[in-house]
């Protein structure tokens, strides 16, 4: 008889996740002697200065995280960056690692990693003056990237420069926005609206003043109407729509905006389908796209909550940059 397989341990397959870009800060402190302290300020340690060869030994840390830590994932680091902070009053050092990648998978450990590396290249090099050392207070500061976007640390003291790098956590802040779900079903009550609610609650998380919400049923004319009030009555940003993006019979959103785009902007769709591929393989069968209407973007996705949150997930950082430059080309305002 076969004996059960047993596994005590999993690795997370990332395999069907995006690449994005990932960046994490994390810091730690060692606690020096009077005589350790001195000689690391004048740098007359008997074996020389001690911040260079921690700076590099935070470098060796970071890169050698996957090495270290099981089921941690190897990742390509893109920057790793150490530095110092000395405090005279308590003779100590804060050390800080920051790492940054283009991965499935956020980049935190490297940069636990790295901190403590540079950390202990200082207890190595101050043993013999002073064998009294305490490493304390390593933690993560802030994480950016993924699915949690911007993350930081409530209980640490995080220093101007660190926060000053971070994106906005409201980047749309100023920025008008307009949703609008085509769904037969939804607009008659069938089922409730779970795409277009998501948007909304997406948008205003993001600063957004979300001026517009609209179930409507797929037909095409109302589709246009919709369109046109919206774009008349709001003057948005941008308009997201929902529904009738796929193959399907009543799928009629893609040929009731085809006279409305001025221009169509077909590499949004391409650019869509190409990184949603990831997630889901028929990506491909999908026909959401977009282009202008007015001053405003006006993008197409899918009707299913799941691909929804997928493709926010893909055009979400680059939405800001995008309203701007459509600015720039002369769309301040209503045609």
């Amino acid at each position: 008889m076969p004996t059960e397989l047993v596994s005590n341990f999993a690795m997370i397959d990332v395999g069907g996740k995006r690449v994005t870009t990932r960046r994490a800060v994390a810091a730690g402190t060692i606690r020096l002697g009077p005589a350790a302290y001195a000689k690391v300020a004048s740098k007359t340690l008997p074996k020389g200065d001690c911040f260079p060869m921690a700076e590099i030994a935070g470098v060796m840390g970071a890169k050698g995280a996957s090495a270290l830590l099981p089921m941690c994932h190897p990742l390509p680091l893109d920057q790793v960056l150490v530095r110092f902070e000395m405090d005279a009053d308590a003779r100590a050092v804060r050390a800080f690692c920051e790492a940054a990648t283009d991965a499935k998978t956020g980049v935190e450990m490297e940069a636990l990693a790295g901190v403590n590396a540079a950390l202990l290249c200082i207890w190595d090099l101050c043993k013999g003056t002073d064998p009294v050392l305490e490493i304390t207070d390593v933690a993560l500061l802030t994480k950016t990237g993924g699915k949690s976007g911007v993350w930081i640390n409530p209980e640490q003291p995080i220093p101007d420069w660190v926060l000053q790098q971070l994106p906005s956590s409201t980047p749309l802040v100023d920025r008008k926005i307009a949703v609008l779900v085509m769904s037969d079903r939804a607009s008659q009550g069938e089922y409730e609206d779970e795409s277009g609610q998501y948007l909304v609650n997406a948008m205003t998380a993001q600063g957004a003043d979300v001026c517009a919400y609209r179930v409507i049923p797929d037909e095409f004319a109302q589709i246009q109407e919709a369109i046109q009030a919206i774009s008349e009555t709001h003057d948005p940003h941008v308009i997201l729509c929902t529904g009738g993006t796929g193959p399907g019979p009543r799928d009629v959103t893609p040929l009731a905006l085809q006279t409305l785009l001025n221009p169509e902007l077909p590499g949004l769709g391409e650019w869509l389908r190409s990184e949603s591929a990831v997630y889901t393989k028929t990506a491909w069968l999908s026909r959401m796209g977009g282009g202008l209407v007015g001053r405003a973007l006006l993008i197409t996705l899918p009707g299913s909550l799941q691909a929804v949150k997928e493709c926010v997930g893909i055009f979400i950082e680059g939405l800001p940059k995008a309203i701007v430059m459509i600015e720039k080309q002369g769309r301040k305002g209503r045609l």
